[in-house]
This record gives C-alpha cells, structure tokens and sequence, in this order.
C-alpha cells in the first residue's frame, strides 16, 4: 500500500490544513486551514469548495446533533458556529488559555461530548496545556495537564477508548474512557512513532484500527487494536497533519497537510504542500458522532 497514488488532490494550498471530517447529513466534507483562519466545505454532489472565513483561527470542529451549527475549538475557546452566518454562542473560554496557548485537535465522542485539547505555540517552556471535554450541560472538565501539543483524538468503535497524543513525546496513548462519568480511566502506551514522526490527526474505521497521519515523515500509518502496524501509506508531502474516511460508503480516504514553516527550497520540491489527499484505500470508516447541545 506504500505506493498507492491519490484518485484526486484538492490543490488549495493551506497554510496548516487539519480537523477533516465527513458530514453524512449535509454530504459534505469539512476540514480548516488553521493559520488561514478559514473553514473549506467540499460538496460532494457538485465537486465544489466553498471557503469561509471564521472570526478566529479554528483548530478543530464537530457535527451537532439536530443543528446546523459546528462545535468550535476556535484559538481561545469553544464555541457553537454557524459558518456561513458566523454567529458565534460560546461554550468555554478557559482562564488556562492564555497568549501562547490555543485550542488544537478534537473529537465528538460516542455519547456526544466534544474533546479537545489546547497547544503551546512557540518557544514557551513554561507553559503547558491541557485535555477538556465539554457535554450537553456545558461543563469543561479538563483530564490531562502538562500537555505540549494535543493532537490524535479519536475513540474505538464502541467508545470505551479514547485516544490522545501530546505530539512531541511521539507517543499515541490509549485510556478507558468511563462511563457514564466520561472520565479517563487507566492508561497505557499504544504506540511510538519513529525519530522525525510526529503523530498528529487521527481516525478509527470500521474495523477498530486507528489510522495517524505523522507529521514530518509524510506517511499515514494504520496501526490495528493492539497497537500493531498494518499498513504504511506514503503521501506526496513531508506534513500530512489529519485523516477521515468520507463519501456516502466512507469508503474514501482523505488526508489534509501543511506548508507551515517548510523552506522555500523544499516547497518547491513538494509543490502539493497543504493540499487535500483522497484515495480508495479499500476500508470503511465510521460515521462521525455528533455533540448533543
């Protein structure tokens, strides 16, 4: 599967492409360019892109349940979003979010609460950030303190794992996720990606195995339950951040990347930095979970 190619790249060119996921209702595929400040909305019966600014740079998103509004993780809280009205009804604004840390990956898990976790940009050693979740009676419970760079957030097919990377420990770790409190529970280590690898965006499909998009080493690895690797996809640039599975079969693969900070001179050398990536992998995935306000 190394050489599989691409059956179509959206070339849009985003500074930092991340969050991707499949809306089965509206038959519509979602991602953001974080550094853009914008939200892409690829319809998947006219092959059209529509752009959207946001009023802050985005870091991740979900479906809600019975709206059209998205749950935001936008840089200093979350929020419900209408994109196209941008009407914006804020959830959480955390004292914690302070400058030097924003909001970055996220997830709906099975039960509808949003995760998501916060990321110290810059060189700031001092700070740290944290791992949230918010549900329907709108408390933000932080689970996870110390954290670098919060990325890989996904749950296995029946919800009782939640899957979490601080990025630069290169360390995918698997909790119990306990219900009906949805506390964290034990831990363990589920897989370490190699020097250069950086576990960034990640999905579960149909079959319970978590596919990570590794920042740096321009590959997406399938990795099944019991942290093994299945499969090694090679993608056409150094900095695939997130994946999801989209299409009325979710039967396609689809990948977004960056260009942040690559040279000029490997830019040139990768002329499809920050573009969108989809490809039939021959697997399904899994209907996104939808929060419940």
């Amino acid at each position: 599967m190394n050489d599989l190619r691409p059956m179509e790249i959206f070339k849009v060119g985003n500074i930092l492409g991340e969050g991707i996921l499949w809306d089965s209702r509206r038959a519509a595929l979602w991602w953001t360019d974080i550094q853009g400040r914008k939200l892409h909305r690829y319809d998947w019966s006219s092959g059209k892109i529509q752009v959207l600014d946001a009023p802050e740079r985005v870091g991740s998103f979900g479906l809600v349940a019975d709206s059209e509004d998205l749950i935001a993780a936008f840089a200093g809280g979350i929020a419900l979003y209408h994109p196209h009205r941008r009407s914006v009804t804020w959830l959480a604004r955390p004292e914690a979010v302070t400058p030097g840390i924003r909001f970055n990956d996220g997830r709906v898990d099975r039960r509808g609460r949003f995760w998501c976790g916060t990321m110290v940009e810059g060189k700031h050693p001092a700070l740290s950030g944290c791992l949230y979740s918010i549900g329907a009676a709108r408390e933000l419970r932080c689970h996870l303190e110390g954290v670098k760079i919060s990325n890989s957030l996904c749950m296995s097919p029946d919800g009782t794992q939640l899957y979490f990377a601080d990025s630069p420990t290169r360390t995918i770790g698997a909790y119990e996720l306990l219900e009906p409190e949805g506390i964290l529970g034990k831990h363990r280590i589920f897989a370490q990606t190699p020097h250069g690898a950086f576990p960034d965006g990640a999905t579960i499909d149909a079959d319970g195995c978590l596919w990570s998009a590794h920042w740096g080493a321009g590959v997406v690895v399938r990795y099944t339950p019991d942290g093994r690797i299945d499969r090694t996809l090679n993608v056409p640039t150094s900095q695939p951040s997130c994946v999801c599975f989209a299409g009325p079969d979710l039967d396609v693969l689809c990948i977004t990347s960056a260009r942040e900070n690559l040279e000029p001179s490997r830019l040139e050398a990768e002329p499809n930095a920050g573009d969108v990536f989809l490809y039939r992998a021959g697997v399904q995935g899994l209907p996104e979970s939808e929060y419940r306000a």
